[in-house]
């Protein structure tokens, strides 16, 4: 990815903000399960900050006795492994991107562009799809952009012309060969709503309090996520040890066994979903401010 000369010397500055302690509450949605994090690898942190930080307005915390850093969104914490090289980008994988939403475009995509990055909304919607100035009109009332981040990473925008924060999360979007079954299973495991079918939509969604989970049809076979730059996804669940003990007798294993991280006061978990999807359970998040 190639910056403009006019934004090298912002992100060089950007380089000696240290990231401040977590202040006001993260994650806020209310439920038994709710979305909790993004976890990537990463080589190159500073391009991290430069893109989820100064470009989309996250704000850059640490948490933990260890001085974990994260960078927050509301509704979800993007957690990284520094000096992790990623075998690949997001395209691809189960986990196709992640998306968030704005209030207006215009100016979030005019940004993106001023600061170097890919906008890709040509390359993922359909050819029928309206695009102006890489802004899609996915339908009548909605506004939807893509972008390329750092090692990879692909990032949705969708307009909420309703939404007060200036970024927020707002969705996961799967990608595989099994799209309803995928679906079925999400819902199945943690308690999401699934929305009917749409007709006129490729993808079919399960609902969770602060998140949508969006699953599309893939014509050719995706890879686990596991090592890649989004490596893995996260949910906060109450419960957690309980929660752990039924998906076993429900037959799912743990492929990291419940624990405590004293560091950061949570209870963790792991596990793959069917189609390799890594995924970490959590509990603990709620309470980081």
């Amino acid at each position: 990815m190639q910056h403009s000369s006019l934004s090298i010397v912002p992100m060089l500055l950007a380089l000696f903000v240290a990231a401040s302690p977590a202040s006001a509450q993260t994650i806020t949605a209310q439920g038994p399960v709710v979305y909790g994090h993004h976890h990537f690898n990463t080589t190159d942190m500073a391009a991290q900050k430069r893109f989820f930080v100064d470009t989309l307005g996250g704000k850059a915390a640490t948490i933990g006795t260890n001085n974990t850093e994260v960078i927050e969104f509301p509704g979800v914490f993007l957690f990284f492994r520094p000096m992790q090289k990623p075998t690949g980008g997001t395209i691809g994988t189960t986990v196709n991107h992640v998306g968030f939403s704005v209030p207006d475009l215009k100016p979030v995509v005019a940004k993106l562009k001023a600061n170097g990055y890919k906008m890709i909304t040509s390359d993922s919607v359909a050819a029928t799809v309206k695009i102006t100035d890489d802004i899609a009109a996915a339908s009548p009332t909605t506004n939807i952009a893509f972008t390329l981040g750092p090692e990879d990473i692909k990032v949705e925008l969708v307009e909420v012309k309703t939404q007060k924060a200036p970024i927020q999360l707002h969705h996961v979007h799967f990608f595989g060969e099994h799209r309803d079954e995928m679906q079925a299973w999400y819902a199945k495991v943690f308690g999401a709503t699934a929305n009917p079918a749409n007709p006129a939509s490729a993808f079919v969604t399960d609902a969770l309090p602060g998140v949508t989970l969006s699953f599309s049809p893939s014509q050719t076979p995706v890879v686990p996520t596991q090592g890649r730059a989004l490596d893995h996804i996260g949910f906060e669940i109450k419960n957690l040890e309980a929660f752990t003990k039924k998906l076993e007798a429900d037959g799912i294993p743990l492929t990291v066994a419940y624990r405590k991280v004293d560091a950061l006061n949570l209870s963790i978990a792991f596990i793959k979903d069917p189609w390799g999807t890594n995924i970490e359970m959590t509990e603990g998040l709620t309470n980081i401010k």
